[in-house]
C-alpha cells in the first residue's frame, strides 16, 4: 500500500474507534452546544468534522450521497 492509502485507513479507522467510544460512554461532547436533530445529521457533521469525504460518509451510514451532501451545506447547518 501507498502512504496515501495507509493514511487514508488510518483516518477511517480513528473515527470508527471514536464512534465506539462514543457509543460505549454515552458521551454527548460531540453534539456542540447547538440544537441538533438526532439521527443521520448528528453522525454525518461529526463524521466530516473527523475529515471524512461525503462519500465515505454515505457508505458509513448507509445514506443516500445526496442527502449526506445535502446535510452539510453550511445553510443547512443553521
Amino acid at each position: 500500500m501507498t502512504e496515501k492509502a495507509l493514511l487514508e485507513v488510518s483516518k477511517k479507522l480513528n473515527v470508527l474507534i471514536s464512534l465506539s467510544i462514543r457509543q460505549l460512554l454515552g458521551d454527548k461532547a460531540f453534539a456542540g452546544k447547538e440544537k441538533r436533530k438526532q439521527g443521520v445529521g448528528d453522525l454525518a457533521r461529526y463524521l466530516f468534522n473527523m475529515g471524512l469525504d461525503a462519500k465515505d460518509i454515505a457508505e458509513i451510514l448507509d445514506a443516500p450521497l445526496p442527502s449526506v451532501r445535502t446535510l452539510l451545506t453550511p445553510k443547512r447547518r443553521k
